[in-house]
């Protein structure tokens, strides 16, 4: 009681001495206090509960904030490392979705310089993407993928060749405890090709893969060339002359730069098949190879040797596999030919298989679109 009025309290309220009820309300601002008003007087109450209260709150956890720098000192030691996290080692209850077996789990495109023997013996150090595979069973996680890198740094010093891929197949079979396999080595690999009449030569580059493959125990080796050629249409051809004789008008038949993939299973216990034997074996098929150097005797004798070879599609598929059929190095082989027609707005192309290696019921969708050659 305060004089002769009696006022009730709160907890941190405002109250007027005079004149209560006609005192405006102070307004209240959450978080703020406001500063008591002249006449008025702040009171606080502070209760015994409110220190029980108090005692029961438990204070927040004070986590220390993780650095932002990097640690340029810290050696990672045994110890440490054995506590790492290894979620792709870990028990079938982590696999997500089917527990099915996986054909194929790996990388791709993993790039280094590997040296590559040319057949006069002279070595060549080439650009080569890699692409390793192995096979998952349904029971298992997944693999350490960087496993396949490190075992393939391990045969990089080597000079490659079918013997040390298989090699490295094996090694990397081995640490990830895997049945098939699969490794393949894409490259650039390039050939001096002579001009036809000037006596200039320059470097043709041919895009060639090697491939590894094992599975249910049967290993397969294989190479992958494509042969970029030109395409003269011989209906078009007979046209042309058909005008030139029978009406004295000038005519061209069209042609196109055309890409032919060969793709053949080495035979086992044979003799060595050089990239540049796979080249001549094409050459010798279709002898409308793009030039490299071309001065204008060299395309004059080109448009010669185009009309001396106008070629369908077919004809193409077929003179490849004559040339392959006819080579005991070989085994299965598939030929699959594009023209990249000028006269149309599509291509026009071919598939022929020889033996089990390469048939198949569907095709990749992107199998054509690929065989694009930009130079």
């Amino acid at each position: 009681i305060i004089g002769s009025r009696r006022l009730k309290f709160f907890n941190t309220s405002y109250f007027p001495l005079k004149h209560l009820k006609s005192c405006p309300m102070i307004p209240r601002i959450p978080g703020i206090r406001p500063a008591p008003l002249k006449g008025e007087i702040a009171v606080n109450i502070h209760l015994p509960s409110m220190d029980d209260a108090a005692l029961n709150v438990e204070a927040p956890d004070e986590k220390q904030e993780p650095s932002r720098a990097y640690a340029q000192d810290f050696v990672a030691d045994a110890e440490y490392i054995r506590s790492l996290p290894d979620l792709q080692n870990g028990p079938t209850s982590l696999i997500r979705g089917a527990q099915k077996f996986i054909q194929h789990v790996g990388i791709s495109n993993f790039r280094l310089p590997i040296r590559f023997q040319t057949r006069n013996s002279d070595p060549l150090v080439l650009e080569t993407s890699v692409t390793g595979s192995v096979s998952l069973d349904a029971e298992k996680k997944g693999i350490n993928m960087s496993r396949i890198m490190r075992t393939f740094y391990r045969q990089a010093e080597e000079t490659f060749s079918f013997d040390v891929m298989a090699r490295t197949l094996d090694d990397y079979k081995a640490d990830l405890e895997s049945f098939d396999a699969r490794l393949q080595m894409r490259l650039s690999f390039p050939m001096q090709v002579k001009s036809l009449r000037s006596g200039l030569s320059g470097f043709q580059y041919y895009n060639i893969a090697l491939e590894v493959v094992e599975r249910a125990g049967q290993r397969h080796k294989i190479v992958h060339l494509d042969y970029v050629y030109s395409s003269t249409c011989p209906c078009s051809l007979e046209l042309s002359e058909h005008a030139r004789r029978q009406r004295g008008q000038l005519a061209t038949p069209h042609s196109q730069r055309s890409v032919a993939r060969i793709s053949v299973v080495l035979a086992e216990g044979q003799p060595r098949l050089w990239f540049e034997d796979l080249v001549e074996l094409c050459r010798k098929a279709v002898a409308t190879e793009t030039q490299v150097m071309v001065k204008r005797e060299d395309e004059q004798a080109f448009a010669e040797l185009n009309a001396a070879n106008p070629i369908f599609v077919e004809d193409a598929a077929r003179l490849f596999c004559e040339q392959l059929q006819g080579d005991p190095r070989i085994g299965d082989f598939r030929v699959i030919a594009s023209h990249q027609e000028s006269l149309h707005s599509h291509d026009a192309i071919s598939v022929l298989t020889e033996g089990p290696t390469f048939a198949q019921t569907s095709m990749d969708p992107s199998t054509f679109s690929s065989l694009f050659h930009v130079g």
